[in-house]
């Protein structure tokens, strides 16, 4: 038994490692072939390094790994041993990776098509790398940190410190840059979040009704989909009920909602995103 729980494990340390090798050198490719022979960036660590290799006579590769080591540093005090090591292996394929792609010529000149691409293939490949457990750039783990003491939304942390970059950016490679370059990193950040979370995200659904039995029956047998009651008492009218709650794809969110209309027109229904789903038995299914 102890030889298969090992051999498990190091198949499992191995598809993680091959995974993070391909998001490396993907993101790799997109910024060495599309957007830095044209001047664009994205955000984060891997734009500050974009605009001071341009600026200076040392590799890209170089400030995409001396730049982030600090981070990576805060992820094993912060996240732990497994995120820090996954993340500094994703560094190193970058760094070097974008160094022996140096020598190549970029695919396209028209920043256009090196916006398109570059930030698709820069967005697959960090997506990859994220869904595996790693990361490529500091600025995700520096957010975190800042929120505990700032109380401010990640996300708006780092949209505060992109902003910074791309003004930079602005004065030291043009402004026309600098706009692609929102561009980019909104494009890499949409195709990075399809790829960490997948195209049929899930919703969780809660319903209240006084036809919760039959909401409920009707959602295991035409959606295939279990659901949980959990117990309710009205603000307003003082009765107890019971609370319809499950999780579907975001494919079956309207047939769920023509389900319930059916059965009660005036029912409540709330509808909110899910990051993740594991176990229960929820599988992600195509509809029919």
């Amino acid at each position: 038994m102890p030889r298969t729980h090992r051999k498990t494990s190091f198949l499992t340390l191995l598809y993680r490692f091959v995974f993070l090798t391909i998001g490396s050198v993907l993101a790799a490719v997109g910024l060495d072939l599309f957007l830095v022979p044209n001047e664009v960036l994205d955000g984060g660590i891997t734009g500050l390094s974009i605009v001071l290799n341009n600026v200076t006579s040392l590799p890209l590769g170089v400030f995409l790994f001396v730049l982030n080591i600090p981070f990576v540093w805060l992820g094993y005090k912060q996240i732990g041993k497994t995120f820090a090591i996954s993340s500094l292996y994703g560094i190193i394929v970058l760094s070097v990776t974008t160094s022996l792609l140096h020598h190549y010529e970029a695919f396209t000149h028209e920043k256009i098509l090196a916006v398109l691409f570059g930030g698709l293939i820069l967005g697959i490949g960090v997506g990859i790398v994220i869904r595996f457990g790693g990361s490529t750039d500091g600025v995700e783990i520096s957010a975190i940190l800042l929120n505990k003491k700032l109380k401010l939304p990640v996300g708006q942390i780092v949209m505060f410190i992109n902003i910074f970059i791309f003004i930079i950016a602005g004065f030291v490679m043009g402004w026309d840059s600098a706009m692609y370059s929102i561009f980019t990193y909104y494009l890499a950040s949409k195709v990075m979040d399809i790829v960490v979370e997948g195209i049929n995200d899930s919703k969780s659904v809660t319903v209240i009704s006084a036809e919760y039995e039959e909401i409920s029956q009707a959602i295991m047998d035409r959606l295939g989909r279990s659901t949980t009651y959990i117990y309710g008492r009205g603000g307003y009218s003082k009765e107890d009920t019971q609370i319809v709650y499950c999780v579907v794809t975001r494919l079956e969110v309207a047939k769920l909602k023509g389900i319930v209309h059916e059965i009660d027109p005036n029912a409540f229904i709330a509808i909110e995103h899910v990051a993740d789903v594991l176990g229960g038995g929820f599988e992600k299914k195509d509809i029919h």
